[in-house]
């Protein structure tokens, strides 16, 4: 029906851009490569390129034919990979991090990971744990770092250190002698994670009760917007302690001490994975975050 090399070309074409530059690669002609896809289109019966005018596009049947093929390319180079070289990683590991992560223990993890397996690449995303589960599922990511609510069924999950939450506020915010109360807090605009995620949904419950005037509660999926606008005074926010720890930070932000109604729930995340198909680094991945996180995992 078809062959790997044709899973080759077609990538080089897409990633490419067109005909002439794939043509290039293979030392081919332009009309070869042209003539190869044309006959690949007839073997499967569909249109798998867009030809209606010059910008090469894969049509929405090319578009799946190409992903389902991928991913019989990576099980092959998995099969290869496991029989020829047991226990050696290589390839291209796709990790996934809720942004916490990124500013807690994805270096010191990778670094762990770079050295163990010289011959793996790594190609991070970045993204709502939501997101992150949907895109795993789709077996467009190997390995998850998420909220352990998001875990997606039939995958398995090993827990990190849970990540504990504070406010924080601009440094030159003048703070009373004490604790601040939630009436307190609602006294100003707060920024805090984005709108649906469990962080967000608890900063919008506490501050329901009806004697509270509810706060402008502003949500970024950038923990660092999050930083950005609290250190200059557009609101104070909501972020990871173990963020403001590990991070060079300066006089632009600092904790708010909050009495105990303001405290907010931990956040529980962690590494997860299909076994059936991404064991290997899954383990792997957990092992490395293991020496960072100070936690059994």
């Amino acid at each position: 029906m078809f062959e790997f090399k044709d899973i080759e070309i077609l990538q080089d074409i897409v990633k490419a851009g067109g005909f002439r530059a794939a043509a290039q690669k293979y030392d081919l002609s332009q009309s070869a490569i042209s003539s190869r896809v044309s006959a690949l289109e007839k073997r499967l019966g569909i249109m798998l390129f867009d030809r209606s005018n010059r910008q090469v596009r894969l049509t929405a049947a090319g578009l799946r034919f190409l992903e389902e093929a991928q991913r019989l390319s990576r099980a092959r180079d998995r099969i290869w990979q496991e029989l020829t070289h047991p226990g050696e990683l290589s390839g291209t590991v796709r990790i996934g991090v809720a942004e916490t992560i990124v500013h807690t223990i994805l270096t010191d993890m990778l670094n762990k990971l770079k050295d163990d397996y010289p011959k793996v690449r790594f190609e991070l995303s970045v993204d709502t744990s939501g997101q992150l589960a949907m895109t795993m599922a789709d077996d467009a990511l190997d390995v998850a770092i998420m909220l352990r609510e998001s875990v997606p069924q039939g995958a398995v999950a090993a827990a990190l250190k849970p990540v504990q939450l504070g406010w924080y506020c601009t440094g030159s915010m003048e703070l009373p002698d004490h604790p601040l109360s939630l009436a307190e807090l609602a006294e100003h605009a707060i920024v805090t994670f984005p709108k649906g995620t469990p962080p967000f949904r608890e900063v919008e419950s506490i501050f329901s009760a009806p004697d509270i005037s509810p706060p402008a509660l502003h949500g970024s999926a950038s923990l660092s917007t999050v930083k950005h606008l609290v250190g200059g005074g557009f609101g104070i926010g909501v972020l990871p302690s173990l963020m403001v720890t590990n991070s060079v930070w300066d006089e632009h932000i600092k904790a708010i001490p909050v009495q105990d109604e303001a405290r907010l729930t931990d956040l529980h995340f962690v590494i997860s994975y299909f076994p059936e198909r991404n064991r290997e680094i899954g383990e792997a991945v957990i092992e490395a975050a293991r020496l960072f996180d100070q936690t059994d995992l």
